[in-house]
């Protein structure tokens, strides 16, 4: 992970005008701008694209994909804490009408967020932390971490001003039923999810 704070000078150029000039030159990073600061990740690792692929699944076996929700990964999501802030979760689930909620920058309104999932990489302290505040400022329900770098799944519910009420960590071993809120009930086996991302093999 490279950052760059809000502060630096970009010339005439704004913090979003700047963030999309880094993701024009960097063609497959990621790109976002939390807390006021560039964050560029650079491009997923087979296991981290194999775990966000097999994610999808449990979702879309539950009907979330077609209805009142889609699922979907990369879509970028506008944050309230800054002018310029946005996110790009690996997967997340949204009401079907989001479309009608484009903000800026193709970047779509919290509110119609059912879930959030991130799948920790080299800069795993962002999703860990940073993203924690920002993901429940915006009030996003349920936001899902799998966290390569110490094997386990992190679910937070209860969306707060500076993160989450609720934070439960859970290990290989354990099903995971999340929220119904997201539209369906999805159990999780944190194993699969693990084994899934690489744990165990050195992933993060």
């Amino acid at each position: 992970m490279s950052a760059a704070p809000a502060e630096q000078p970009y010339g005439d150029r704004s913090l979003l005008d700047e963030a999309n000039r880094l993701m024009e030159r960097n063609p497959g990073y990621r790109v976002e701008i939390i807390g006021g600061v560039i964050v560029v990740t650079p491009p997923a690792d087979l296991a981290h694209s194999r775990a966000v692929k097999k994610l999808d699944r449990p979702f879309l076996a539950a009907g979330l994909d077609d209805g009142e929700t889609e699922v979907h990964q990369g879509i970028g999501l506008w944050l309230p804490a800054g002018p310029s802030d946005y996110a790009i979760p690996d997967l997340c689930i949204v009401d079907a009408d989001a479309d009608e909620y484009l903000v800026e920058n193709n970047c779509y309104d919290p509110s119609v967020f059912r879930l959030v999932l991130e799948v920790t990489s080299s800069n795993y302290q962002n999703d860990l932390r940073g993203k924690v505040t920002a993901y429940g400022n915006a009030k996003i329900p349920v936001y899902v971490i799998v966290d390569r770098r110490h094997n386990r799944l992190h679910v937070l519910t209860d969306p707060t001003a500076d993160g989450y009420g609720t934070h439960r960590v859970h290990a290989p071993g354990e099903l995971v039923t999340l929220p119904e809120s997201i539209g369906a009930e999805v159990t999780l086996d944190v194993a699969e999810v693990l084994a899934a991302g690489g744990c165990g093999d050195g992933a993060g």
